[in-house]
């Protein structure tokens, strides 16, 4: 849909050039040289957002590097081809002069009507530009009204996420038993849960891992075009089904985009990990009310029984025992060691391996009476005479961050977006006091989701902040840009109201999108005011310019708007295996390149009229004040003015060694890894 829009701004001139009476070479000529500097300033805010894009660091940089240098690539290739291969097959391979004149029969008759009508319409917006022209006020409280609408929207109703949902066609059962489960044990749960899984109708199979602390269990319900139900409402039902059993911790997970993890997930950390499993505790008790937060749980396992064996050094020394020859009596009689190897009657090698039996290796008793060789003599010690055996609880495993102990607490979401549960959920973290040296931090994909986010907006702004250097080139001014600059928020209106209605969340395909809009939306803006302001060069007022403008540009304004909305269709209906990935991609392309194109035919010939009415007014006070400036002796003014100079290159050069400074950072870090 964007590679075609400069052949459609280019071909579109060239024909009203042809129905203005010209050759078609001459049209060519004369069509592309008038629409050129629009083109090329169009196709490069495209650019301009999106070189910020393909250099982002972190994971958003690996995500959507490749997806920048394509579109950056791609629109300069299009504009070179808009203005060399389409011309000249105008100017050699188009219409033969006056065949717009010529009667039309069938389909061209048809074609003929829409065009006569087409350009009634061209000429009614005229006069609603300058019907908007006189009630600029309250096109500024519409804009505003927008803006603020949009907001208000997104925090009410809307929602965030990493990723968007996606339908793999698969689900997954996490399975966590309690402590000190056996393998036999494992299995018989596993086993429980899959039965359940295999009473859903959509379940095609069911494949399994264990081990004595659970595993997972792979549901595969097949591909979403052969059901009617979704992975998510599948999820629902599995997840009712599996909170009959008992004995272990079931989790069910439908979006395997991150991973299988769950997308709330908070880390806590501190010195003490008692205190810290209280603290825990007490949260997940307050999570689990939270609307939408579903298999609340803890990144870890109960703590596991284990014997604890006390070595009395000092008595130990006295009879010449030392703690690794303890150690080594007790690796020998539980571990094992290998003595050595015995060749069995076929002649095959096999190693012996010498440790207690079976029947000596159950309780602490058998331990207490393990005996105990003393150094340098033939005597044996029993352990408990040097030793108190106790049993006792230990960590199933111990994690760690910045050197802290650390223990996570994840939560799937359900009828909600993991955003929103994410929100409520820190709130409800950060609102509980805690002891000195323990403290969280998000984790998981809402970690990555906020870095992304915050990653994504600055390569907006860069992005933004090129595309005004570009249309100040363009227009040869400082003001007239700020118009296409105000138009760029009139789009997130029709993005909030889109996600919306498709049930999308604010998510990495959304935000690329809003990104893609910011370019595209300017496309508008650009044809409009290049065309208003060269009238206004050739002597023709402000007013009667932008409505003879808006007149000449409608046509090519809708003709590429309704091919970006083609172009992006089948995304957006999401058809084939994985296609709702891309959806909300497409989703806000389309609601705010529609809301947008309407906007900004209305608003921007109203913000460009008020704001040049506001420089020339600026420009009438400059000259009164020009003339005082004028009275001071030349060397004040001179001096006055190299400090100004001075004070604008310092800043300058500040600017361009931080940016060598962060580019040669993010290449040192990119040549480390």
């Amino acid at each position: 849909g964007v590679l075609i829009d400069d052949a459609i701004v280019v071909r579109e001139n060239i024909v009203r050039h042809m129905q203005a009476g010209e050759d078609r070479r001459t049209a060519a000529l004369n069509g592309t040289a008038e629409i050129g500097l629009a083109v090329a300033a169009t196709t490069f805010s495209i650019v301009a957002v999106f070189v910020p894009v393909a250099f982002m660091p972190g994971v958003s940089g690996e995500w959507f590097r490749p997806f920048g240098l394509t579109v950056v690539a791609s629109v300069m290739v299009s504009l070179f081809i808009s203005f060399t291969l389409d011309p000249m097959l105008s100017a050699y391979w188009g219409d033969p002069p006056g065949h717009h004149d010529a009667p039309k029969k069938g389909l061209s008759k048809v074609l003929a009507r829409f065009n006569d009508w087409f350009d009634h319409q061209a000429d009614r917006y005229g006069r609603v530009i300058a019907w908007a022209l006189h009630h600029r006020r309250w096109m500024a409280v519409f804009a505003v009204l927008s803006l603020v609408g949009a907001l208000a929207l997104q925090v009410k109703f809307g929602g965030s996420s990493f990723l968007p949902a996606s339908d793999a066609g698969v689900v997954a059962i996490d399975v966590r038993m309690p402590s000190s489960s056996s393998l036999e044990y494992s299995r018989l749960k596993m086993e429980s849960a899959a039965a359940l899984a295999r009473t859903i109708p959509e379940t095609k199979a069911t494949n399994s891992y264990i081990n004595a602390t659970g595993g997972r269990i792979y549901v595969d319900i097949g591909k979403s075009t052969e059901r009617q139900r979704s992975a998510a409402t599948i999820s629902t039902d599995l997840r009712a089904l599996v909170s009959r059993l008992v004995g272990a911790e079931y989790t069910v997970l439908d979006d395997l985009n991150n991973g299988v993890q769950k997308p709330v997930q908070i880390r806590f950390s501190g010195e003490d990990s008692r205190r810290l499993l209280e603290i825990t505790n007490d949260f997940m008790a307050k999570l689990r009310r939270v609307p939408g937060a579903v298999d609340v749980g803890l990144s870890e396992q109960d703590p596991q029984d284990e014997l604890k064996i006390e070595l009395n050094r000092g008595l130990a020394n006295s009879l010449g025992i030392s703690v690794n020859d303890a150690a080594q009596a007790l690796r020998v009689a539980f571990a094992g060691v290998e003595v050595g190897d015995w060749v069995d009657p076929s002649g095959e090698a096999r190693d012996v391996a010498v440790r207690l039996a079976p029947e000596d290796r159950v309780d602490a008793s058998n331990i207490e009476r393990l005996p105990i060789a003393v150094s340098g003599s033939n005597a044996m010690v029993p352990l408990e005479q040097i030793a108190s055996v106790s049993l006792g609880k230990g960590p199933s495993q111990i994690q760690h961050n910045d050197g802290k102990r650390m223990i996570t607490v994840s939560a799937n979401v359900q009828g909600r977006s993991p955003g929103e549960v994410t929100a409520d959920a820190m709130k409800i973290a950060k609102a509980t006091p805690y002891p000195a040296g323990y403290g969280l931090e998000l984790a998981g994909a809402s970690r990555d989701q906020q870095e992304v986010f915050r990653e994504m907006t600055t390569a907006l702004v860069m992005g933004i902040a090129l595309m005004y250097l570009i249309l100040v080139m363009q227009f040869g001014s400082f003001s007239a840009p700020l118009a296409v600059m105000l138009s760029l928020p009139l789009s997130l209106i029709g993005v909030v109201l889109a996600l919306l209605l498709t049930g999308g969340t604010l998510n990495l395909m959304s935000f690329i999108g809003v990104i893609m809009l910011m370019g595209l939306v300017a496309k508008n803006a650009i044809l409009l005011l290049d065309a208003a302001r060269s009238l206004e060069a050739e002597g023709m007022e402000r007013e009667d310019a932008l409505m003879a403008a808006g007149r000449k540009r409608l046509r090519p304004i809708l003709m590429t708007t309704f091919a970006l909305i083609a172009g992006m269709m089948p995304v957006a209906v999401g058809v084939g295996e994985g296609g709702e990935f891309y959806r909300p991609m497409a989703v806000a392309i389309i609601g705010g390149t529609i809301t947008s194109t309407f906007l900004t035919l209305l608003v921007i010939p109203s913000f460009y009229d008020s704001i040049e009415i506001a420089r020339d007014r600026a420009i009438a006070k400059f000259h009164t004040r020009e003339q005082r400036w004028t009275a001071l002796p030349a060397f004040v003014v001179t001096l006055l003015e190299a400090i100004m100079t001075l004070l604008l290159l310092r800043f300058i050069w500040r600017g361009l060694l931080r940016a060598v400074g962060g580019l040669r950072q993010r290449m040192g870090g990119a040549a480390a890894a």
